[in-house]
Order: C-alpha cells, then sequence, then structure tokens
C-alpha cells in the first residue's frame, strides 16, 4: 500500500465538470457529501508555462482546507500514480472552458 496516496476527482459544480487532485478522499461526516482534502497543485512558478487553468483552480480553492461535495455530484474517483493537467469542462459538452476571455478572431 502506498503511503501518499493521489487522487484524480472529477466532479461537477454550477454547469461546469472540475477535475481536481488531492491526497485525502473519504465520506464526509455531512450526510450525502464526500470530502475532498489535502488538494495538490504545482507550486506557483515552477513550471515554464503558466497553466491558467491551475492558476483559477488555485485562486479558487486557496483558502479551502476540505472540499465537501455532494455524493451526486461527483463523476468519478481514480487513484493515480501522478498528477496530470487540471482541467475545467462545460459539463453538458465536455469541452474545456477557457479560463480567460479571448478576443475573437478578426474578419478578413
Amino acid at each position: 500500500m502506498r503511503k501518499n496516496k493521489l487522487f484524480k476527482v472529477t466532479f461537477l459544480s454550477q454547469g461546469k465538470s472540475i477535475e481536481l487532485y488531492a491526497r485525502h478522499v473519504a465520506t464526509s461526516a455531512l450526510w450525502g457529501f464526500t470530502e475532498i482534502g489535502d488538494l495538490v497543485f504545482d507550486p506557483p512558478g515552477t513550471g515554464l508555462v503558466v497553466d491558467p487553468t491551475e492558476e483559477r483552480l488555485r485562486e479558487e480553492f486557496k483558502d479551502t482546507t476540505l472540499l465537501h461535495v455532494p455524493i451526486q455530484a461527483i463523476v468519478r474517483i481514480e487513484e493515480v500514480t501522478r498528477r496530470g493537467p487540471l482541467a475545467i469542462r462545460d459539463a453538458v459538452s465536455g469541452d474545456k472552458i477557457m479560463p480567460f476571455p479571448m478576443a475573437p478572431p478578426k474578419a478578413k
């Protein structure tokens, strides 16, 4: 059994599907919820390229010590061997949501 388990948790929130990595996942003391704790983010400024999705999620959950997610909002929980990129997707289409507004393409 590995000492530091790592979980990839996908859940629905406000019309979005959010993928986070955490070291703690368990049944919550709050009835009908799953608790997700010890969220895992890359330390800021460690990569050559800034990932805007990771920055957005880090900012959104910066003061979160334990997240209680309704069990019906959980899409899947995977125990993984290493962390991958974080994602925010549209819950219906599955398309990635751009964290920053993009300028529309110029008309030719």
